[in-house]
């Protein structure tokens, strides 16, 4: 918890950024899609007294945005958060618009559409035909370059990522991704706003995932693997929670839809290995039967209408270990939660290793901050570099070599950082304290 206290403070000290930097005056913001992310992203916002502008394809879509977002400040109420003045004060600084002319006169606009490079290019196009010079133009996106969106702009100095989590206006995290030109006030815009908006901004360059879903994904593979391999979705759950995970991977990708993890596979095949039949292929087996989670009411667990405990699935079940049968993983023995968690945890830290030694994240106690503040990992357990550190990167290096020998050796190659810390018994945290010093 100590460790975290100063993590936190330091993530808004950004190499190259002084006093000198001026942070630019954001008094007003517009947001492109009023769905789930884009209306939590205007009710942040709003909660900070900051006027919206939020934009969708046409009305009925913006109704409907508006009206989830009234339906959530009233449940609001109804738990005593706030009082009915409250609610009317906030949704009279969100003001609806079909018309990207409405953004001519905003300090900042947030695109929140899908996943889509095509779109977001033509969003931005548009962004950049009608925002004032000096307005900030950032992005949503949980995955896509954003070296190549701010490319089809004229000023892609101006072009930032803000990645929100879901619900926008509850999570802690906000993961700042600077381009190759995103100019230097407008990052220390970004951090000023973050904390205007009571959030934690931690700054990432630009890969795929950035800091949190880029370890998040070899976290989820695992996760995936073992219930071809003959664990059960709540064996692997408990396994995790019993860590610390605030949910396990599994009951998350019910909760968000087992698709979304689909769609996103599907628009980078690139990512996808030739040569690893079991690489996610447990969300793809549901997907194809129209399991998608809590949404369809079946996925890796069944649920009853409009609850969301988490039943047997037995049909998933049966399905999952026949598919384990079929690409030859299934295994007669019990796995035992031990196997779970180091297999996950283990996988995220080797990524989260990576990361350090491509300058993605600055240090390793941004990411912990940014997996304690924005994807359920254990306050307790400091986040996972410092929890690797904690238990010796020597334990994590022979971890990744007990698991290559059981297969898929390639996804278990240790990256070069970790190899070489543990080899000489330091840690991460000795490692950027060097750095720093340097």
């Amino acid at each position: 918890m100590q460790h975290l206290l100063f993590a936190e403070r330091a993530v808004a000290d950004v190499p190259g950024i002084t006093a000198a930097d001026k942070a630019r005056e954001v008094g007003s913001c517009g947001v492109i899609g009023s769905g789930t992310m884009g209306g939590g992203i205007a009710m942040a916002f709003a909660n900070a007294d900051i006027p919206v502008v939020l934009l969708d394809v046409d009305q009925a879509a913006l109704d409907r945005g508006l009206a989830v977002i009234r339906r959530n400040y009233d449940a609001s109420v109804k738990r005593g958060r706030m009082t009915p003045a409250d609610v009317d004060k906030r949704m009279a600084l969100i003001r609806g618009s079909t018309s990207y002319e409405d953004f001519a006169a905003v300090d900042l606009a947030i695109e929140a559409a899908f996943e889509d490079m095509d779109l977001k290019q033509r969003i931005f196009t548009e962004l950049d035909r009608v925002m004032k010079p000096g307005a900030i133009l950032s992005t949503n996106t949980s995955t896509l370059d954003i070296n190549l969106i701010a490319a089809i702009t004229g000023r892609p100095q101006d072009v930032i990522g803000l990645h929100f989590l879901s619900p926008a206006n509850v999570m802690r995290l906000l993961e700042i991704v600077r381009t190759d030109t995103t100019g230097r006030d407008v990052i220390a815009t970004a951090f000023a706003l973050a904390k205007k908006l009571n959030k934690v901004g931690v700054l990432s360059k630009v890969c795929f995932g950035f800091i949190g879903n880029r370890m998040m994904e070899p976290y989820a593979r695992e996760a995936e693997r073992l219930v071809l391999e003959g664990a059960t979705p709540a064996q692997v759950d408990a396994a995790l929670e019993g860590f610390g995970m605030a949910m396990g991977i599994l009951a998350v990708f019910d909760m968000a839809g087992v698709d979304v993890g689909v769609k996103v596979r599907r628009a980078n095949p690139e990512r996808q290995p030739r040569d690893d039949a079991t690489f996610y292929r447990a969300s793809q087996v549901l997907f194809d039967h129209g399991w998608l989670g809590q949404k369809s009411g079946r996925g890796y667990y069944r649920y009853e209408a409009g609850s969301r405990e988490r039943l047997q699935h037995d049909e998933a079940l049966r399905l999952l270990r026949s598919e384990g049968s079929r690409l030859g993983v299934a295994r007669d023995q019990p796995i035992g939660s031990d196997e779970i968690v180091e297999r996950c945890i283990y996988s995220m830290i080797n990524e989260g290793a990576r990361i350090l030694e491509e300058g993605v994240a600055l240090r390793p106690g941004d990411i912990d901050v940014v997996y304690t503040s924005g994807y359920g990992f254990p306050r307790r357990r400091g986040g996972p570099m410092f929890y690797a550190d904690e238990i010796g990167l020597d334990t994590v290096l022979a971890g990744l070599a007990k698991y290559a020998a059981q297969g898929n050796a390639a996804d278990w190659e240790p990256a070069g950082l970790l190899r070489t810390l543990a080899q000489s018994g330091s840690t991460f945290t000795a490692w950027a304290e060097g750095r720093h010093q340097k």
